[in-house]
This record gives C-alpha cells, structure tokens and sequence, in this order.
C-alpha cells in the first residue's frame, strides 16, 4: 500500500510539495490544486508528483451537492463535475465527496438524511455528475459517513448497484462506519466484511483512529492513530493484500507537526506493509 497525508505541508512550490511529501516517507498524495485555479498551475503539481513518483490518490471535493437551496446545490454540483474532470486527466485513483445532508450542516446528522427521498436524490446525484463529467481515467466516489448515506458495505453496495455507473467506485473510511456498539466491539470482523464485500471497487482509502469514551451515553470519538483502539495493522494488512498500490491517507489533523508526529507512528505501526520511494 502508499501512505500519503491530507495535508499539502506548508509550501512555497510545487516542487517543494512533491518533495517534502516524498521526504515524509509518503508516496501517495491529496492533490492540493482545485479545478479552477491556473492551468499552468495544475500543469506544474502533476509533472511534480510524476517527477517524484508520488500516486495522486484523491482530488477532494466536500461540497454538499443536495444542498437545499437550488443555486447552492447547482452550484456545487458544477462543482462536483469539474473536480472529477480534473481527477481524469491527473488520471488519479478517484474524486472523493460525501453524499450531502438534508439540513443546514453541509456534513451534518439529520433524521431527512435516511429518507426515502434522500436515496433517491443521492442515487440521482451521483448518476448526474458521472454522466455529465464523462470520465474514463478515474472514478467517482462517495466517502462513508456515520450519519449519511452511506454508513456500512451492504449500504454501499446497495448505492453501486442503484447507480448503475461503470465510473461509480468506493472510498472506504473504515473508521467513519464505526457507529455502534456491534461495530466497535467487532471491529477487525467488520473490517475483514468491508473488504470481502466492496473488494476491488476501493480506489482509496482514509487511516485515523477512534476511541469510546467512558462517559454515557455511548460515545465513539475520532482521534489520531494510536490513541484509539482501532486495529490500524489489521486494517493495513486487509487493503495491502487486496491492492499493493492501495493509497491509504492519514487526515483530520490540525497542524503539519501533527502530521509529521503521527505519519511516523504509523510507519512504525505498519511497516511491512507500505511502499517506499
């Protein structure tokens, strides 16, 4: 697998980013570049990732495509199409959104979000930007959420199915789907389902942790690599077998220190299991 971090690092260059990253121990990346900044800019992070034999494994969209507002949801569905088009001709493994929430919170937990309704706009969504984006190089992918379609690999395969689009592929955060006692207590059984069930449909893939508090209610919240009880090497070990070439992303960091500290935890967590340049 190819470990690689949501964060570009502090940087004054493309040349920089692709080499800090490399110097890092990573050899898959975030593409840190949006669809309408500079051609010549875009241009300059791809040679630059190519240069340094870095996998873009992600374009990042995180707009909320069923945003009820019409102009808002029309907006950020262009959106959507032109982060995927971008995707295709960096030839990166996928683009990457949640599917949208049915209330003020772009990413929140809502009640509408497990509607009737909401399955059929999400499945319409995706169908929409897909066929508009007309892509054939990369796929377009939903990340799993707690609290959002969708939340476990049945649902998952569900969507595939529904959608009905070659181009429509899996995002797996692991992590993102425990959200139940069941879950948590059965983790590496869980994990070992995710990936019998969605296979080589996984284009990419986020690592962190989660720890559950000892307060009640029950209470499961995300946390940096080790501070948790999640099974990272188990987890390591399942994608690595599955796909050599997996590019697995650290995120949800606040600070480049972050990254660099908890990176090299998980160097030392995983090794074995991890291409390096």
């Amino acid at each position: 697998m190819r470990l690689g971090i949501s964060s570009p690092l502090q940087h004054s260059s493309a040349e920089e980013w692709a080499r800090k990253q490399t110097e890092l121990g990573c050899t898959s990346v975030v593409f840190p570049v949006q669809s309408g900044s500079d051609e010549k800019l875009i241009y300059e992070y791809k040679d630059a990732a190519e240069k340094y034999g870095l996998m873009i494994a992600e374009v990042g969209i995180w707009r909320n495509a069923l945003a009820a507002d019409p102009d808002e949801r029309r907006r950020n569905t262009d959106y959507c199409v032109e982060q995927l088009r971008l995707a295709d001709f960096l030839g990166a493994r996928c683009a990457v959104n949640v599917a949208g929430s049915f209330g003020p919170r772009w990413d929140g937990h809502y009640r509408e979000n497990f509607s009737r309704e909401a399955w059929k706009q999400t499945v319409r969504m995706i169908q929409e930007i897909i066929d508009r984006a007309d892509v054939h190089n990369t796929y377009f992918t939903i990340e799993p959420m707690p609290w959002m379609i969708p939340t476990g690999p049945r649902e998952y395969l569900r969507l595939i199915e529904d959608v009905d689009r070659d181009r429509f592929a899996v995002h797996l955060d692991a992590i993102n789907m425990i959200n139940s006692a069941e879950r948590y207590f059965n983790i590496e059984e869980f994990l070992d389902d995710c990936i019998s069930m969605l296979g080589d449909r996984i284009k990419s893939c986020h690592i962190k942790d989660v720890h559950l508090g000892e307060e009640f209610t029950f209470r499961l919240e995300e946390c940096a690599p080790g501070l948790g009880e999640f099974p990272l090497r188990h987890y390591a070990k399942r994608l690595h077998e599955l796909d050599s070439d997996m590019p697995v992303i650290l995120e949800h960091l606040t600070a480049d220190e972050d990254y660099i500290k908890y990176l090299s935890y998980l160097k030392e967590e995983l090794n074995g299991l991890y291409k390096t340049i």
